[in-house]
């Protein structure tokens, strides 16, 4: 099975559409596919850049592009229900049990509500997807309607994820305009998930590190 196979699932595909229509109702960002396979890519760059080989880096485009589909279940506890969901479409398939369980258990860990930075392949995936910040992330909607997710999101202009094996530092570059969304606001959303992503960066032996404007604040 490739990470092209995932792709073109029909049955993970409706799970996306009904998931980002539920968070939609919620009022949450953008959680479609456009989401999960910049994760997937995202992912699957950090572990090529620090050195793992590319059977370990298709797992992390699986688990990347499969670790919302909990969504269309309920938002509340998403990463559990999506690996549950995830173990089930991927038994179908020749994927081995030991590649099986190592993806559904990145897809269990992603939330750092209560996940844990157990392997590389968890680790990959929750960096790519606690850094996915962007403007495109918000839905069309009037800006007097924003909340703080919006508000934080549609600040950043500009996103750049960079990865320094020989400075053993993953960094990420934020431009964020300070008109729209403070710096006490970005993080009142983001700590915690800063704050994962830099135990995810010590499985490869690396700092995360914040910069925002040009100026290092993590």
């Amino acid at each position: 099975m490739k990470y092209e196979d995932i792709l073109r699932n029909p049955e993970i595909l409706e799970f996306y559409r009904r998931g980002d229509a539920n968070l939609a109702a919620l009022g949450f960002t953008d959680h479609s596919t456009a989401h999960t396979q910049l994760v997937a890519r995202k992912a699957a760059e950090i572990l090529l850049a620090f050195g793992h080989g590319q059977e370990e880096a298709e797992l992390a485009r699986i688990a990347g592009f499969m670790h919302d589909i909990g969504n269309a279940i309920n938002r509340k506890h998403h990463a559990e229900y999506g690996a549950l969901l995830a173990n089930e479409i991927l038994e179908d398939t020749d994927l081995s049990i030991r590649d099986r369980v190592r993806v559904v258990s990145a897809i269990a860990n992603h939330d750092e509500s209560s996940g844990i930075v157990a392997d590389t392949i968890a680790a990959a995936l929750i960096i790519a997807d606690k850094t996915d910040v962007r403007r495109t992330r918000v839905r069309e909607k009037d800006p007097i309607l924003f909340d703080i997710h919006d508000r934080v999101n549609y600040a950043v202009t500009e996103t750049k994820l960079i990865c320094e094996p020989e400075r053993k530092m993953i960094t990420l570059a934020l431009t964020i305009d300070e008109n729209i969304c403070t710096m006490y606001e970005y993080f009142d959303i983001f700590l915690g998930r800063m704050t994962m992503c830099s135990h995810a960066a010590q499985l490869f032996d690396a700092r995360f590190s914040l910069h925002v404007n040009g100026q290092k604040v993590l």
